[in-house]
Order: C-alpha cells, then structure tokens, then sequence
C-alpha cells in the first residue's frame, strides 16, 4: 500500500502540536494509537490527517479514513510526535470540538472535574464517564488540557464519544447542573455513605457529582456549593482511593441505580 509522504513543512505544523500553545493557535491536537485513531475516524469530521509509518501494518484503519487525508511519515518522526514509550506508528490530527454547558441541554448523569491537573486521571475520568453513560464530563479553570497527549491516550477513545466541557467556573457548573434539575454531589471524605445514598433511593434522578483536585481534594468552599457531601465507604487498609477508582464507583453506583429505577414498574394506588 503506497501513500504520498508528508512534506517537512506538513511535518514541522503538526509537531507544533505536541506543545499547548501550538494546540490553542491551531485548533487541533494529536490523538495516537490504534484505538484512539480508530475511534476518531468514527467522526470523521474531526479527523484532518492520519499519519502512519508503514501503510501496510494499518492498512486496516487506513481503509476507514478519507485517502486523500492519509500520508506516511518516517518511523523515527512519528515517535517525535508521540510521548508514549512505545509509540504504535500512527497518529490522527484531530480538530477540537469547543463545547459549553448549554450544549448539554438534558443531562441526568454528569461528572464535574474541579481542577483536575494530572492527564492519565483526566483521560480515565472521560473514559469512566463514557463507560457508564454519563451525558458530559466538566473541567473547571485550572485543570489540565484535556488535549495533551497523555489525557487523549488515557481515555482511549472516549473524549470523541461524549461531550467534554472545560474552562467553567465551578459555581458556574454547579449552578447549570441544578438549573437542569440535578442534585449535585462532591465525592469527598466526612459526607454520606454512597451505599446508604443508593439503598435510600437518593441516586435515582438527575444527579451531578463533583471530583475535586488530586491533592487536596474539595475545599471547604466548594463543598459549600454542594447539595451533599458524600463518601465511599472502605472495609481495607488503604488510606483513600486514586481520584479516577472513586470517580468509576459514583458514575457506576449512579448510574446503575438509574437503569434500575427506569426498570421498576410504576406504583399502583390501591
């Protein structure tokens, strides 16, 4: 399989991209691997070029992407594109897609990130979010660029499959969460038991849980914009739980409660 070469000039324009101001000034970012390519193609109006080192290892993937969009690029210029050990030899430039809360007009179920600054937590977060069907996830001011590298890696796929708000004011968010009829939850220690919530039916209509940072979790002030502080509940020795294990056990828990709750037949008056 023969495809035309990337020229330097194409070359030079798409590493800029590996930086966040080359991202900003461009609109795009560079999404790697074979499952993170796979997935955008599944919108191809995102997808502006697919770049790969051997034509015939993806030919594959290449058959899914519009041709006159796909070259090939030297196997060590790739790997510069790249910041995973061991690169897979094909890289999507992506378009970003610019969303905002009131593109979310009917949520029952969203994750609210409150400075959120490590990209594999951010990257899982959407991936869990997307695994249990959550409507958006939201990234406050001050959290990380959900388009780096590593965050575009970490979510496998999943930050082209929901919608992914960033740059909000957290009140902001807490605010449009509760005009849209949410109940909003900050997961944090001292709150609620999360399987007494559920047992109580409490996770069964429009809710919004907020994360807060990895660090130093919800301050008091942002807890006070909450409805309910609420916390997991550990039988174990281990002092807390990574922030993107806790954000998979409230989407889950929530989300599962939901399904039920649709499931359960309508109460007759006798």
């Amino acid at each position: 399989m023969s495809l035309p070469a990337l020229s330097r000039a194409q070359y030079r324009a798409a590493r800029k991209l590996t930086t966040r101001k080359g991202r900003d000034e461009a609109g795009e970012f560079l999404a790697e691997g074979v499952q993170a390519v796979r997935e955008a193609l599944r919108r191809p109006d995102v997808v502006r070029a697919v770049l790969v080192d051997d034509p015939d290892r993806h030919a594959e993937l290449l058959a899914l992407a519009d041709p006159d969009r796909c070259w090939q690029v030297h196997a060590s210029d790739l790997e510069e594109l790249s910041d995973a050990v061991t690169p897979q030899g094909i890289v999507a430039i992506c378009r970003e897609e610019h969303v905002g809360l009131d593109d979310v007009p009917d949520p029952r179920l969203v994750l609210i990130c409150a400075q959120i600054r490590d990209p594999g937590n951010a990257g899982t977060v959407i991936r869990c979010a997307d695994a249990f069907g959550a409507d958006a996830v939201v990234f406050t001011k001050g959290s990380v660029d959900i388009h780096n590298g590593k965050t575009v890696r970490a979510s496998v796929g999943s930050v082209f499959h929901l919608p992914v708000v960033v740059g909000v004011e957290l009140a902001d968010a807490v605010a449009w969460a509760r005009s849209r009829g949410c109940e909003v939850l900050a997961a944090a220690g001292g709150g609620e038991r999360l399987d007494d919530l559920a047992d109580s039916g409490g996770l069964r209509g429009r809710i919004a849980w907020v994360m807060g940072n990895e660090a130093w979790g919800l301050p008091e002030a942002d807890r006070a914009l909450v409805d309910r502080v609420v916390g997991i509940p550990m039988w174990g020795l281990a002092e807390s739980l990574n922030l993107s294990t806790a954000a998979a056990i409230c989407l889950y828990t929530t989300a599962a409660e939901q399904r039920a709750n649709r499931d359960r037949p309508a109460s007759r008056t006798p």
